[in-house]
This record gives structure tokens, C-alpha cells and sequence, in this order.
């Protein structure tokens, strides 16, 4: 995939074209892989706010509003929501061509401990996330 940041709309957007093989029934996504992507989606997002860690215990919610469609380009769209305490939350959608939203999901995450934070930051290099 590849990102683009989009400050001034204070999110993050990607293209992926999902292939058959990564199918729940003929023709549609898995469920697994749209979570995965959102979840992605989401913790990308949380870079845009600075160095806080979109890792650890969270609780993403994800809505399988209708069937995502494998061989079709595919938004995938992050928003920073706020953050709460040690809480960051974004929200993550998957939209069709013509602009559908086939799931949405909100991620409320929590940071990690300093540990899994600290590896985090040396890993924030390859979160590549390109300006428009």
C-alpha cells in the first residue's frame, strides 16, 4: 500500500487493490483482512499526532457495513480523533470506488509500556506516510 498524508484534512489516506486469494466468500474480503487493513489505517493515523504509540491493550471496533469487493481499488481513509489521557483515538474507513464506506472502525488505543514504546520509535522511520 501507500500512504499519503493529508494534514490540512488531518488524515492519512491508502490504495490497495485486495486479490481473490484473500477471500471469505467468492468475490468479497475477508472480514480478517478488512480488520487488518483499518487496523493499519488507524495506527498510521495516530502518527500524524506525534509520538505517542498507536500499540497496545485496545478494543478496535470494527462495522461490516456491506461486502468489500476483492480486485477493486480500494480508500482506505484515517482520521485522528483526540487524544484522552494516554488514549489516542482514530477512526479508520474502507470506502469503494464511488466513495461507499464498506466498514468503518473507531480505535481507541492506548500506548504500550515504555518498552514496546521505545522499539516503536526506531521502527517510525518505516511507517511511511508521504505528503500528497
Amino acid at each position: 500500500m501507500r500512504w499519503e498524508n493529508h494534514p490540512e484534512a488531518g488524515e492519512i489516506r491508502g490504495s490497495v487493490v485486495v486479490p481473490e486469494h484473500f477471500n471469505g466468500y467468492p468475490g468479497v474480503v475477508h472480514g480478517g483482512i478488512v480488520a487488518t487493513l483499518l487496523d493499519e489505517t488507524a495506527g498510521r493515523t495516530v502518527l500524524l499526532t506525534g509520538p505517542r504509540s498507536a500499540d497496545g491493550d485496545r478494543q478496535d471496533r470494527v462495522v461490516y457495513r456491506r461486502p468489500t469487493p476483492t480486485g477493486t481499488p480500494l480508500t482506505l481513509v484515517g482520521r485522528f480523533l483526540r487524544h484522552v489521557g494516554d488514549r489516542a483515538e482514530a477512526h479508520g474507513e474502507v470506502r469503494l470506488p464511488d466513495g461507499t464506506v464498506s466498514a468503518p472502525m473507531l480505535d481507541p488505543a492506548r500506548p504500550s509500556s515504555q518498552e514496546i514504546a521505545a522499539r516503536w520509535d526506531s521502527e517510525r522511520a518505516h511507517w511511511k506516510v508521504d505528503e500528497e
